[in-house]
This record gives structure tokens, sequence and C-alpha cells, in this order.
């Protein structure tokens, strides 16, 4: 299989600029033929927004937004499967969301954010189906989640050992596990201009410790997992937080942990993996 994580610093409230700057990084990298696409999450609106009056403008109706648009159109050109996160609207509700489409432009799945990080509890609800298992067409049975999915719900004490997200995917049987995130950094703005070709490694730590319930299962089939995230910092010096980037394909097969491939934590590139290659690097635990 042939995924790409598309990694960005999309712009807070500037639509037009973040989808003609992830075109822009799709023409030039040229991947030829694709399975996967995933994007970050509210990968055109931004993410750091301070209240729902902020984020009106940008909601979309469900599967049927600007997004979902262009989603629609980039399946059909590449003819691969695209995911991407969106802030959506129905009649009563508003949700962090995930938006899946198949090589046709076909809605095939469309995932509300169970977990809500602090920044969306200012304007979204809760999703109201749980963690997302099920049938993605051609790609196989997928679990996926957006970004604080894989955290402790709502950081409570004495829970970060229920693995919530990770014990999900282990009871799905998932061989594919989907993460369209905005996942902040603890490292400074200006540290990011500091080998931006690196990855976070505190954040890859981080990422894999979260999964630890799927690595102690030590199943013999392997368990693809993609974390496309974005780059870049939101917000003035008042409310200025930065991304740490490194969007990575990973597999975990055997009680072992393998790097397909990653990006730095401050690169605007389009990451492409075959996951029939040999994964470049080995997890140490």
């Amino acid at each position: 299989m042939k995924v790409a994580c598309l990694q960005f610093a999309p712009r807070l409230g500037e639509f037009a600029h973040n989808v003609r700057r992830a075109d822009e990084i799709l023409d030039s990298s040229q991947p030829g033929r694709l399975h996967y696409l995933v994007l970050p999450e509210m990968a055109f609106s931004g993410y750091n927004f301070p209240s729902l009056e902020a984020i009106v403008p940008f909601l979309e109706p469900t599967a049927a937004g600007p997004t979902t648009q262009w989603a629609q159109a980039t399946a059909r050109r590449f003819k691969c499967h695209v995911t991407v996160g969106y802030p959506e609207i129905t009649e009563e509700h508003h949700y962090n969301s995930a938006v899946t489409v198949s090589p046709a432009g076909l809605v095939i799945a469309n995932y509300r954010k169970s977990f809500l990080y602090y920044t969306d509890m200012t304007w979204a609800d809760e999703g109201d189906h749980g963690f997302f298992a099920g049938s993605l067409g051609a790609l196989g049975n997928a679990a996926m989640g957006i970004c604080m999915d894989i955290n402790p719900y709502k950081f409570l004490p004495g829970i970060w050992e229920n693995y919530e997200f990770a014990n999900h995917c282990l009871r799905v049987s998932a061989p594919l596990i989907v993460l369209s995130m905005a996942w902040l950094t603890r490292l400074l703005p200006r540290e990011l201009s500091i080998d931006p070709q690196m990855p976070d490694h505190e954040t890859l730590a981080y990422w894999i410790e979260r999964f630890r319930p799927l690595v102690e299962a030590a199943r013999e089939d392997p368990t693809i997992l993609i974390l496309a995230n974005r780059c870049g910092v939101e917000g003035d010096h008042k409310t200025e937080v930065a991304y740490a980037g490194s969007s990575c394909v990973m597999c975990i097969q055997g009680g072992k942990v393998k790097i397909y491939e990653m990006l730095g934590k401050g690169e605007e590139k389009l990451l492409i993996v075959n996951t029939a290659d040999k994964p470049k690097y080995a997890v140490t635990q």
C-alpha cells in the first residue's frame, strides 16, 4: 500500500491560502500512484480558534462543504482514498471531524473526534459514535482517530493506563490505524527553526507510548499506523502555539515498533511510504 501524509503549516482562518498551499505541495511532489492520502486535523481552517464565534465562518456542513469537495477532487485526480480534517456543523451540534472519500470521490466515512482537547472545548461537541472502526473500501478495515483521541480522556487523573484508543484498536483488530492531527510541541517557536528537517523525538516517543497495548499484544500480523500531523505556528505572542510536525508511518508487529519514514518537525512536505518496503528505523524500547 502506498500512503502519503501531507504535512504543512496552515494559517488560521485563511482557507483559500491553505488549499493553495496543499495543492502546491502535491503538485511539486509528483507522488504518482497513491492508495491513500491523509491530511492534518482541520487542515484548511487552521486549528487554534479561541471561541465558537471565531470559528463559525469556517464551519462546514457534514461531508458536504469545501473541504470535502477538495477531498473529492483530489481523490479523483490521484485515484486514491483521501482523509482530511474539518470543522463540522449540524443543525444542533459542532464537531471536529475528518471525512474520508474513495478514489471515485464518494464519501465513505465521517468521523467525529471523541476526546476533545482544551481548544476544541471552546466550540465543539464530543463525537456521538465513539472511535471509528469500519471499512474504508479497498483499504480494508481501519480504526480512525483525531489527535487528542490517543490521550487519556480529558487528561483525568488515574486513567493514564486506560489507553482507550489503543485498546479500541486492539479490540477491533484493525490492521490499519489512521490519525489526523494538529499535535502541539513543547518546543518554542524559535527552537522549531533549528534543524526543521529533524523530527520532534519527544513527540514520537509519546505517540508510541500511547499505543503500548498494541505493542505488548505482540500480534504476528502487522498493524500499519499513519500519523498525519501539521507543523508551523499559530496565534500572536499571547495565544501562540507551535505544532510538532513529525508525521510518520509506523508498523507494529510481534511486539516491535518500526518506522517506515518520518518528516521533520518543521517540514512542509509530502511524506510518501510504500508499506511493502522494509521500514527504515527500528524503535528500541
